[in-house]
């Protein structure tokens, strides 16, 4: 199962989602690959250090000859390995446009990995370029968390009608797992009224499990660790615990 998390805003809770979603199911001994497409590498700053990557999701994109498997490192977590990102992979962009196999690249490259891993979780970027349709396109779902805000619908017409696309044509078998709502205050009336608005619009496709504000999901990338070993006991490994819980459920 390859799961994307896309959604084009920034500042969502997209990367929290990944890493600690690819860490829940990990736990659960289940054989699992975080792939970070995204050129900010908070998904690779979260587990490894940085300066430690030689070869990264870049390398393998552009070259016809490296293979994924080469690129994919071990995390501290048992289960769970990292498929990491530089910032070089800003340049992903303009390269695959025009490229006959553009939109299959990452697909084509995943073939090995997708039988070898259990759970292969995707982050990307906070646009819906290249990068984040060659996830789509390689995925078998794609979750979409949207944050507990004013502006929270914003844009979810066009990652939706692009996820339609991609079904359309390049990859037909791609379902929206779901919907995720994250960064929620429950304190406040206007919170209260965007998740009604959110379920409204969304309906059974919203997960139950809403992803609450919070100060140790914050830290725990700092120290390079998941918030299931980082605050085991906080409001955010529960949730994202009972998330996983979810989707698994679902799938």
């Amino acid at each position: 199962m390859i799961i994307t998390i896309a959604n084009q805003k920034g500042g969502v809770g997209k990367t929290t989602t990944t890493i600690n979603l690819a860490a829940a199911v990990a736990t659960k001994g289940f054989k699992t690959l975080l792939i970070d497409l995204d050129p900010q590498a908070n998904s690779t700053m979260s587990y490894i250090d940085p300066r430690s990557v030689t070869r990264s999701m870049f390398d393998v994109m552009v070259s016809e000859e490296l293979p994924l498997e080469d690129v994919v490192v071990p995390t501290p977590l048992k289960h769970l390995s990292l498929a990491p990102s530089r910032i070089a992979l800003a340049k992903l962009e303009s390269k695959l446009i025009g490229e006959l196999d553009g939109h299959f690249r990452l697909k084509d490259k995943m073939v090995k990995a997708a039988a070898e891993y259990d759970y292969i979780f995707i982050d990307t970027p906070p646009t819906l370029g290249m990068i984040t349709v060659n996830a789509l396109v390689a995925s078998t779902h794609v979750l979409v968390p949207i944050q507990s805000s004013y502006f929270a619908l914003e844009g979810t017409d066009d990652l939706l009608e692009t996820i339609e696309k991609i079904k359309a044509r390049p990859n037909p078998n791609l379902q929206l797992l779901g919907v995720v709502i994250t960064m929620h205050d429950k304190r406040t009336t206007l919170s209260r009224d965007i998740h009604d608005q959110i379920r409204n619009v969304f309906g059974e496709r919203l997960f139950q499990t809403v992803i609450t504000k919070s100060i140790r999901l914050e830290e725990s990338p700092a120290y390079k660790e998941s918030i299931f070993t980082f605050a085991p006991k906080s409001s955010g490994a529960v949730e994202y615990y009972s998330l996983s819980e979810e989707i698994l459920s679902r799938v």
